[in-house]
Parts: C-alpha cells; structure tokens; sequence
C-alpha cells in the first residue's frame, strides 16, 4: 500500500532507513523484487505438484524457480515500457534513481526470494499437502 501512496523512491520508512546507514538510494522497490520471487515460489510448487508436470525434486525446484524469474523479467518490461512512453517521469516510477544495475539487482533479489521461499517453506508445504 505505501508503494501505491507514494513512488518506490519516496517511502518514508526507506528514506529513514537510508539516512540511518547513509545509503545512495531508497531502497524499498528492493524489498518488492525480493518478494516478487518469494510469494509466487510457493504458488507454481502448489499448482506443478498438484499437476503432477515433473517428476524429481530437482527438476520441480528448478521449474519454480524459473517461473518466478518470468515473473519477474516480465515486471522488468513492463518498467521498461513504462520508462518509453513516460519519458522524464520513468525514474520515480522505476525506483531506479540513478542506479545503473537495478535491473539486474531486481532478479537477482527475486531469485533470492525464489530460492529462500523453497528453503523454508517446502517442508511444511510438503505436510499441508500430504494432509489434503
């Protein structure tokens, strides 16, 4: 909701945060990217094991994990295509301000996110579903 009220740029509780550790940027659209992998993780293992689409742990893990990296190329895009047809305005939409990788920052936290989801949260996933 903050992200909706004011620009990734702009979020106060980041700005404090910012000044607290004397960081170059705001950095809550990074908070976002991470969970842009962590929450749709759980999603695509739900949905390709119900399915039964793979077989094999490794196999299942490596399909999540690519979902999620979709996902998140695809917002990457749609940032992209918001940057030409905005013009001047793209970087407070973007949350960029100035940082050359933030694109390449963005999947690396969503694949973070991906990955950690699969660490913590597959075993209990794995009981809820054994229990159904």
């Amino acid at each position: 909701m903050a992200g909706g009220h004011y620009t990734y740029a702009e979020v106060p509780l980041f700005d404090a945060i910012k000044d607290m550790f004397s960081m170059e940027r705001n950095n809550y659209d990074k908070v976002g990217h991470f969970f842009q992998g962590f929450v749709p993780a759980i999603l695509a293992r739900e949905i390709l094991i119900r399915l039964n689409v793979v077989n094999g742990k490794a196999w299942l893990n490596l399909f999540i994990v690519s979902v999620c990296l979709a996902f998140s190329a695809f917002y990457e895009m749609i940032e992209w295509w918001v940057a030409i047809l905005s013009g001047e305005s793209a970087t407070a939409f973007l949350g960029s301000q100035g940082y050359i990788w933030d694109t390449q920052s963005d999947m690396a936290l969503a694949l973070i996110g991906a990955v950690s989801a699969l660490l913590l949260l597959s075993k209990v996933h794995n009981k809820q579903l054994k229990s159904l």
